[in-house]
């Protein structure tokens, strides 16, 4: 797989996605967009997102959770001493 890097003055765009090229992507959306019709893309988009940031809420949780369980056990274990 090759990536094609032009330099356009302080950027550099690489013009190959994961090995799709651009007709291959618009050859892709242009199926979507005929599968689910205009109309529906929008509502797949929100789902999508809204998906997403529940993702993103859950895992911040998890991780700040033990953190929590922590300091939690501290201070039990400095009460019973």
């Amino acid at each position: 797989m090759e990536t094609i890097i032009q330099n356009t003055g302080e950027f550099k765009v690489v013009s190959a996605f994961m090995g799709i090229g651009m007709q291959e992507l618009l050859v892709v959306l242009l199926i979507i967009l005929v599968l689910f019709g205009a109309k529906k893309i929008p509502d797949l988009a929100r789902g999508l997102g809204r998906g997403l940031r529940e993702f993103r809420k859950a895992v911040k949780e998890d991780s700040a959770e033990p953190a929590n369980e922590k300091s939690v056990e501290n201070k039990s274990e400095n009460d019973g001493a």
